[in-house]
């Protein structure tokens, strides 16, 4: 069994692999009732609703059948870009996984590595839901054997944006189905060895 988090805690842990490639999750419970009408398909719609939301309109996610992209508004530049959702289950974990196919954001010779995954796992008091991005080679760390002033970079501008961006994220679903605004607690949870960024 599955143990069951403080409704008020996002768990959380973004870091950079031995391979130089990073690895992002950010995880909450929601309790019963609150979580009736989550999935994994939801959280994806709400998230893209969510990133149009916070930066303004800047970055636009649009979504085809053969795509999911991260556009910059009045352009055809894809920030990143994604194949289509792909739905699996895994125990009682369903999944819609996002894999990286480009993007101005990805390292030119990884375009083929990195996914995003939307996550819903019942519990016996509510919902786990998770969002994980892994494999992934942003275009600021340069290579499999980044620089330090690189890594520096990348941690002081993308990665403290993808952080903030999906605690935020969390906090908003949280306040939308519990009814009210809470003061959730950041937790950093160790699922992966790496270095902290």
């Amino acid at each position: 069994m599955i143990p069951v988090q403080d409704a008020f805690d996002i768990s959380c842990q973004q870091i950079l692999m031995q391979d130089a490639t990073v690895f992002s999750r950010q995880q909450m419970d929601l309790p019963w009732p609150m979580a009736e009408g989550l999935s994994p398909a939801t959280l994806l719609e709400r998230y893209m609703a969510h990133i149009r939301r916070f930066t303004l309109g800047i970055i636009q996610p649009t979504r085809s059948e053969h795509q999911v992209l991260f556009r910059l508004a009045g352009t055809r530049l894809a920030l990143l870009a994604f194949e289509p959702p792909k739905l699996s289950q895994t125990g009682d974990e369903t999944s819609l996984t996002l894999a990286i196919c480009g993007g101005m954001l990805v390292q030119r010779d990884s375009c083929d590595r990195g996914e995003l995954v939307f996550s819903c796992t019942p519990l016996p008091q509510g919902m786990r839901l998770s969002l994980s991005l892994s494999d992934y080679c942003p275009l600021l760390l340069g290579s499999p054997t980044p620089k330090k002033w690189r890594k520096t970079l990348y941690r002081l501008t993308q990665a403290a944006i993808h952080k903030v961006v999906t605690v935020r994220f969390l906090k908003r679903l949280h306040r939308e189905h519990v009814g009210q605004k809470a003061c959730c607690r950041v937790v950093r949870v160790p699922w992966r060895e790496g270095e902290n960024i």
